[in-house]
């Protein structure tokens, strides 16, 4: 009994050993162990900061309602991961409709300055004509009573009566008598009614009446307008004595006001279009004939004139004029120009905001030149084809100051 229970209990140790040894070589055999080690993705979580259209100072890490005037809250800047540039501005497209922005590429043009400036019509001073009394003596009549008056060149202003003249006639008249043996003195006789500007035709009519007159005529040297009167009948006038002031407005001034910073963009020659209060709706066109020199020491102004023709007579003295100067730029026609909406002011710098090219926005210091009515010339600090932001600008740059990127006010 001892010899087989020792037998069986040596087989059954050989059995466990072919077992474990069967098991083994299947391991080997079908086991294929895996070489590919473990991925681990570590995405950032997109981070969203919500806020108010209305209210940018409003700052959410979730959508709510604004506290201020609870308009929906919208996703306003979408963090990323470590390759985005941290001094640029991300927005959304949702925030950039509701902002209102939009951007245009930077590209060159020739740069025109417009000048807006101010002035009154005015007589032609070369057409302005000072009527004076030629002899001493009476105003007996005057043919012209107030200012406004239309004369006409050769009509009679007035009547004078003059003592002087009428001995100068009685001393013609004895001269003539004696012309043949004594011409000299004849013809002195005459000069002497000539130097009081008596025609050849006024002094034939005494010698053929062979009497004297009394009364002699003021002739109107030009046409015009009376524009101021200086005497009344009864007043007595000597040689030189102004009776009336005449302008003649066939041909009128726009005399223009220009301060101190538009004269570097004026010259002569330069065409202006101006518009009056008193003809809404017509426009009149004249180039640049004088730039005063001397600027006003109160208004610190200088006078920039154009003459226009005004045989229709529609352009009437201090009337109130508007002009507008399109002035071209030619040292700047190299120079960008770019709106001025698209520039931000703060001190002595000026900034604007670029598009990158994946979509966000970073700031930009700019030197700017003259500003041509709503644009400026660049200097420097943009190049051909940069695309700028031209509408919302504030919106983009407060955003940028709310998470902290440079901005108009914090550069670092």
């Amino acid at each position: 009994m001892k010899s087989l229970y020792k037998f069986f209990k040596q087989k059954k140790v050989q059995f466990a050993l072919v077992a474990l040894c069967s098991l083994f070589i299947g391991w080997l055999l079908f086991h294929s162990p895996s070489t590919k080690p473990a991925v681990h993705q570590h995405d950032e979580a997109k981070k969203e900061i919500w806020t108010c259209s209305m209210h940018p100072q409003i700052k959410s890490d979730k959508p709510g309602l604004c506290p201020i005037c609870a308009m929906d809250l919208i996703p306003l800047v979408t963090g990323g991961g470590s390759s985005m540039d941290s001094t640029a501005l991300y927005l959304t497209t949702e925030a950039i409709q509701l902002a209102n922005i939009s951007t245009s590429v930077v590209s060159h043009s020739a740069p025109v300055k417009e000048l807006r400036l101010f002035g009154k019509v005015q007589a032609d001073e070369r057409l302005l004509e000072s009527q004076t009394a030629h002899i001493p003596g009476r105003i007996e009549k005057l043919f012209v009573s107030f200012t406004g008056e239309n004369v006409r060149k050769g009509q009679t202003l007035a009547l004078i009566n003059s003592p002087d003249l009428i001995s100068a006639q009685e001393e013609l008249l004895e001269t003539a008598k004696s012309s043949a043996d004594q011409p000299e003195i004849f013809e002195a006789a005459k000069d002497k009614l000539r130097q009081w500007k008596l025609s050849e035709a006024q002094i034939s009519q005494i010698l053929r009446s062979g009497k004297v007159k009394n009364n002699f005529e003021v002739l109107a040297g030009s046409s015009g307008i009376v524009t101021s009167k200086r005497v009344n009948s009864g007043d007595y006038v000597n040689p030189g004595s102004v009776l009336f002031e005449i302008a003649n407005l066939s041909n009128v001034w726009v005399m223009f006001d220009a301060y101190e910073s538009d004269l570097p963009f004026l010259k002569v020659g330069n065409s202006i279009t101006f518009s009056l209060q008193a003809l809404p709706g017509s426009n009149f066109t004249a180039k640049i004939k004088f730039i005063d020199p001397v600027m006003d020491a109160a208004n610190r102004v200088a006078k920039v004139r154009v003459e226009i023709n005004n045989s229709a007579g529609k352009l009437k003295p201090e009337m109130f004029a508007t002009g507008i100067v399109q002035a071209s730029l030619n040292q700047f026609k190299d120079k960008l120009v770019i709106p001025s909406t698209s520039v931000l002011w703060t001190g002595k710098r000026s900034v604007v905001y670029l598009k990158q090219s994946d979509g966000s926005f970073k700031m930009r210091e700019i030197e700017l030149g003259p500003m041509l009515g709503n644009s400026y010339v660049v200097l420097d600090g943009l190049a051909d084809g940069d695309e700028i932001v031209t509408e919302g600008t504030f919106s983009v740059d407060a955003a940028s100051q709310l998470e902290g990127k440079p901005s108009m006010m914090n550069l670092n």
